[in-house]
């Protein structure tokens, strides 16, 4: 998710990842400069963040290496309570950060990282200008979150090619505790499909992140369990008329839909509800996929991918001040699919990914960076599989192309009708190198399996 961006349009980051490391993060409330760091979180909740301001770099940091330069910031090497996942935003979510931003960490128990590039670009994901999330005035600007796994200490230097935006400040998220424990390579072994409705002690948020999946699967499931063709298509013909965007006449017109695949639900990968905006928003339907990655690194591994999630969830709500996870779904290395932004995995969520173009799309996130590195066939299947189940159920041929009105971005100005790829790429709509030229190169392969999944010809 970087991008060669001459506009700085919208909001803050998107959420970005990676791929295999061993790994865990931190999360919640503001820290004053030195000691203190931040507040505790309430030992319910599961993660927290760090928050702290940085400081002008003076002559001995640039003397140990820091940056130079008059609109230098950062923070020397400091114990800090553990993290794993970290960004840096400011107060202005338009303002661009034009300059490098790099950290070292030191690993619980360990040694320290060697300096490590966060990326600057991220404004390219969020919400459309004009949209209630858009324009919310808990925005931030912000970077790509970087995931670097279980650390208790970070150093971190900001180097400016001009003035750096106002109110700077290093955000450490914290996961939590993982719900997950399945062995390398494995989807994560989360608790079973079957749970009972009305669990005492769930909030409000938690039950109705649930119901809007109820057709599904069972009330308060982890995962929705996958069907054969003739199962899906079967389930989306008895969807009621009222569905959004009527996805029951759209499956009875269009008999192409891909077999359900297997999604880990928001409560399989451990989502904290409450701290996400009440109430979901929905677009009118789905006309197409955009592809992103997380450009967090790859240093995850599977089991981990529930983590990196949760961390991304928090440094996209809680630092970077979105309503919810900006993506509609995210898939890892090995395959895993799970559910992203709170609605209803079947119904047209209106996400923050694609500025300009969140309206009648989804987004999908894989986990990793993809500039360099070949994204796993397993990702690229469950693209595929993915899609040929959504795009299906809204008639799409995966392997055709759909019109999308821009709300406004760096390639197309606000009300520009443009033709994309059922299944795009982010940079296809905005200028920016996600998702990675060797992911991007796959999405030929993955336009192809899909419409096969489909039963198309």
């Amino acid at each position: 998710m970087r991008a060669s961006l001459a506009s700085s349009i919208a909001v803050t980051c998107a959420a970005v990842l990676a791929l295999p490391v061993s790994l865990t993060a931190p999360a919640a409330a503001t820290a004053p400069p030195a000691a203190a760091l931040a507040l505790p979180p309430a030992p319910e909740l599961p993660g927290s963040t760090q928050s702290l301001p940085l400081e002008p770099l003076g002559a001995a940091t640039r003397a140990l290496g820091g940056t130079a330069g008059p609109d230098g910031q950062g923070l020397t090497r400091r114990d800090v309570r553990p993290f794993s996942l970290v960004g840096v935003v400011w107060d202005d979510p338009r303002a661009p950060l034009h300059g490098t931003v790099q950290v070292r960490t030191r690993a619980t128990g360990g040694a320290w990282s060697e300096w490590q590039d966060v990326e600057t670009h991220n404004e390219e994901h969020g919400a459309d200008p004009d949209t209630a999330e858009g324009s919310a005035r808990a925005l931030r600007g912000s970077t790509a979150p970087l995931w670097v796994g279980d650390s208790d200490g970070v150093e971190i230097r900001v180097r400016g090619e001009e003035p750096l935006p106002a109110g700077l400040r290093l955000e450490l998220v914290d996961p939590g505790e993982d719900p997950t424990a399945a062995p390398e390579g494995t989807a994560p072994r989360v608790r079973g499909a079957m749970a009972p409705a009305g669990r005492a002690g769930a909030s409000a948020a938690e039950e109705a992140a649930s119901a809007v999946n109820a057709r599904l699967a069972p009330h308060g499931a982890a995962w929705i369990p996958a069907l054969s063709k003739e199962e899906t298509e079967r389930e989306a013909r008895a969807l009621p008329q009222t569905a959004p965007a009527g996805l029951a006449a759209a499956a009875a017109a269009k008999p192409y839909i891909g077999p359900r695949p297997k999604i880990i639900t928001r409560k399989g990968w451990g989502a904290d509800e409450r701290i996400r905006e009440k109430g979901f928003v929905y677009t009118k339907t789905i006309k197409a996929a955009f592809v992103h990655h997380s450009a967090t690194g790859n240093n995850y591994s599977c089991k981990q991918a529930p983590s990196v999630l949760r961390s991304i969830y928090r440094y996209h709500v809680k630092s970077s001040g979105w309503r919810d996870l900006g993506y509609n779904f995210a898939v890892d290395k090995c395959g895993n699919i799970y559910e992203g932004r709170a609605g209803g995995v079947a119904k047209p969520v209106m996400g923050a990914h694609t500025l300009g173009f969140n309206t009648n799309s989804m987004g999908i996130a894989v986990l990793g960076t993809f500039s360099r590195s070949a994204p796993p066939a397993a990702a690229v299947t469950a693209i595929a599989r993915l899609t040929a189940w959504k795009l299906g159920l809204h008639g799409v041929n995966p392997k055709g192309t759909s019109y999308l009105i821009s709300g406004g971005g760096n390639l197309y100005k606000k009300g520009k009708k443009v033709r994309f790829n059922a299944i795009a790429g982010h940079r296809d709509g905005f200028a920016t190198d996600c998702p990675g030229g060797r992911l991007y190169n796959k999405l030929g392969t993955a336009r192809t399996s899909s419409a096969k999944y489909q039963g198309r010809p």
